[in-house]
């Protein structure tokens, strides 16, 4: 399962379309507006009229919590006080928990009065979801977490008739309605393939409506061909946006829309673009001590990227993947003609058809040869795998071929081993 977060905004709208088939009892005002640096608040109004006559509540739709602490936050305002907060706010340059980002996005939606805050949220494990309840939702439902319900639902169990209300915590009037929220929410989760859901807090208005206020969720981002009808529609496709503070470089995000449309990893992040040392890296687990190995040997500021390719991707994805990369390492070669190093390492794949994903690198080495000999890039390889024999006879004979320099290591080398070879002359 791929996690991705997704838009407040977006979760928000998938929720209201999808729950009442399950609850529909669930009546959502849809009263949902995004502002960015370059909304025309008064032309949105026009279009959006309840922006001028409702009380209103404007915070970030960018990936992070605490909104209130960080004074990112419009409670109970009116249109007025909304233009001035996106005024001050969008387009400014905040630090969250460390980390310092642009200010792009503000969800803007009807203020509503409430007194009670409840908090739900529905995780996987192995076998089961797990349903988490508590009746004090909001900013301290870290600190009581001990009142929170856990209540497991096998896979296979009929959601319908499951007894979520014994479970929960006495709500009185209000349990039977609770319950049927739960359990089309459950629907929901499992229909559209979410990974996480959570909705902190959601009140109960004085007409028994139920009434999502903040919501985080993830979605298996490798099930959007089975939604197209949803988040999955090719021509209106749901966005993964990145971390706040993490702007993707164009190259990033074209690696990071062509893990979307595959089973398999793609991930690329760039370090250093001036570095020396690059890497197209096999394996999750594999990437990380290679990685570490870098930096322990005391070459960590040379490091130019970070990233994998595993999970057995088709030749021309990567193909694409290595292309990539190799384009980032050849940009800039050093002035004063010192090498580059790149390194096709992973460990000893289960699956993964090293021969296929070679062959896809070695596609990329006929098209980027000669970037490849002025920008002086020496080239060394350790994998093992299904079919390695003859995808380590290929990386050989490609370097042959091309007259570029590449080492070629099998499984009997350690996979780190090659680190020192390359840098230190084996040492």
């Amino acid at each position: 399962m791929a996690q991705k977060p997704i838009y407040e905004y977006d979760g928000k709208k998938l929720i209201a379309s999808q729950l009442p088939k399950y609850f529909p009892e669930f009546k959502f005002h849809n009263k949902l507006a995004i502002l960015t640096p370059e909304t025309d608040i008064d032309a949105l109004a026009e279009k959006q009229p309840w922006l001028k006559t409702d009380r209103l509540v404007a915070k970030p739709d960018q990936l992070f919590g605490k909104r209130g602490k960080a004074n990112l936050l419009l409670l109970d305002g009116n249109f007025d006080q909304l233009k001035q907060f996106a005024a001050e706010k969008l387009g400014k340059t905040f630090e969250i928990r460390g980390k310092k980002g642009v200010l792009k996005r503000l969800l803007v939606e009807p203020f509503v009065p409430h007194k009670t805050e409840y908090y739900v949220s529905i995780t996987s494990d192995r076998d089961h979801d797990i349903i988490h309840f508590s009746v004090e939702g909001g900013i301290f439902v870290e600190e009581n977490w001990d009142k929170v319900a856990h209540i497991p639902v096998p896979f296979d169990a009929d959601i319908d008739n499951f007894d979520f209300k014994g479970k929960l915590p006495d709500l009185g009037d209000l349990s039977d309605l609770v319950e049927k929220f739960i359990k089309g929410l459950l629907h929901v989760y499992q229909d559209q393939d979410f990974a996480f859901l959570e909705i902190n807090p959601f009140a109960i208005s004085e007409d028994k409506q139920i009434v999502p206020l903040d919501l985080k969720s993830r979605l298996d981002n490798t099930a959007y061909f089975l939604h197209p009808d949803t988040w999955g529609n090719p021509e209106n496709p749901i966005e993964f946006p990145g971390g706040f503070g993490q702007e993707l470089t164009p190259e990033e995000q074209k690696i990071a829309e062509l893990d979307e449309k595959t089973g398999a990893s793609l991930k690329l992040r760039i370090i250093n673009p001036n570095g020396h040392i690059w890497t197209l890296l096999s394996g999750g687990g594999a990437s990380v001590i290679f990685t570490d190995t870098i930096a322990d040997l005391g070459f960590g500021n040379e490091l130019s990227n970070y990233g994998e390719y595993s999970g057995n991707p088709s030749l021309e994805h990567t193909e694409i993947y290595a292309e990539t990369v190799i384009d980032l390492m050849t940009r800039n070669p050093d002035p004063e003609g010192k090498p580059k190093y790149l390194f096709i390492a992973g460990g000893i794949a289960n699956f993964t058809n090293v021969k296929a994903t070679f062959a896809g690198i070695v596609n990329a080495f006929r098209k980027k040869v000669d970037a490849l000999k002025k920008a002086n890039v020496k080239i060394y390889v350790r994998r093992g795998g299904p079919y390695e024999k003859e995808g380590l006879q290929m990386m050989k004979d490609i370097g042959k071929e091309l007259d570029i320099p590449i080492e070629v290591y099998d499984r009997y080398t350690p996979l780190t081993r090659i680190v020192p070879i390359a840098l230190k002359g084996g040492n």
